[in-house]
């Protein structure tokens, strides 16, 4: 079989409502040297028959029993034959030009590891919630990425294979399964290995202009869903520690209050206004410096709280319309 330029993986979970998008918008690229690693991760609904009805040779079904996100991306991993893994969740959706661009990307600046782009939100009927993730490009040092997570979320990276190659391990507890991300991890296991790959093996992240992916905010019990991202996030922060106890002691009090107001923020989008107060409230009394830094976003943050708990989501969106001629802050 010929070798791929690019390996795409899958995971799919119980995700029938937007899993053929996901698939289309791959298959509708117009860089067209890649395989699908599509990986079914022991669902139960009828995801995978939506896979299967798939014809497009470049497509390739591994099964598992369930391991959860980073179980799954390891398995495609695992299995990838490209020079570059491109990462891409199956509720979210990609820019026909995105393997374009960050083959250009990538094959012109040899020293970049992990390719990534700016993102459009959506919801879940898939349309746009007026809402971008517009990342750091240039320059990314491991504080920029303990701190503001350039790569926005896990359907952004294209990641270059030989820099996988330096960071797998092998799985604590299975010999003859090797990893990339952290298996322990069922959130935030993607900012655990951005971050390991950055401070404890020097891989360089560099970004490409243009909102190149689609990434879908889904509801339903979103607030509990961001008390477990906060905590594994701080997992996240108790293992750098061991590699990286410089990094973490300069810059993980910002960090932390950074990360309270992302969730503030994503509070506020789902019109949890009573949460998103509190969480803004907590980001404050960690660190003033993000009031400091980044004056704006963070009174905009507050404002959008307290607008969101006294005024309701309906009436926010109008007023950010009007504002912004966007949705909500990002």
């Amino acid at each position: 079989m010929n070798t791929p330029v690019f390996s795409v993986v899958m995971p799919v979970y119980n995700v029938e409502t937007y899993v053929a998008e996901a698939i289309d918008t791959v298959l509708a690229q117009t860089f067209t040297d890649f395989e699908l690693i599509i990986v079914d991760d022991g669902g139960l609904d009828g995801s995978m028959a939506i896979c299967r009805s798939y014809t497009d040779p470049r497509i390739r079904i591994v099964t598992q029993e369930n391991r959860g996100l980073a179980g799954a991306r390891n398995t495609g991993i695992a299995a990838a034959r490209g020079e570059f893994v491109a990462l891409l969740d199956s509720d979210d959706r990609w820019h026909p030009t995105k393997l374009a661009l960050h083959y250009i990307h990538l094959m012109a600046s040899s020293r970049v590891d992990v390719s990534y782009s700016g993102s459009r939100l959506i919801d879940e009927r898939g349309e746009a919630m007026g809402v971008t993730q517009s990342p750091r490009l240039a320059d990314v040092a491991p504080r920029h990425i303990l701190l503001r997570n350039p790569v926005g979320n896990g359907s952004a990276a294209v990641i270059r294979r030989r820099a996988l190659d330096r960071v797998a391990c092998v799985h604590p507890q299975e010999d003859d399964r090797i990893c990339w991300f952290d298996e322990s991890f069922r959130q935030s296991e993607d900012i655990e290995l951005w971050l390991r790959m950055s401070a404890e093996f020097g891989c360089v992240f560099e970004g490409i202009e243009g909102l190149l992916t689609e990434y879908r905010i889904v509801g339903g019990g979103l607030s509990a869903n961001m008390v477990r991202q906060f905590e594994s996030w701080e997992r996240v922060i108790d293992k750098a520690r061991g590699y990286a106890p410089e990094l973490i002691r300069r810059h993980g009090a910002v960090a932390r209050a950074y990360q309270l107001r992302y969730l503030a923020r994503r509070a506020v989008q789902v019109g949890d206004g009573g949460f998103a107060v509190s969480l803004f409230r907590e980001a404050i009394s960690t660190s003033v410096t993000i009031l400091l830094q980044e004056p704006l976003k963070t009174l905009e943050t507050g404002l959008a709280a307290l607008a969101a708990r006294f005024m309701g989501r309906r009436v926010l969106n109008q007023l950010a319309a009007w504002r912004l001629g966007t949705g909500l802050p990002a």
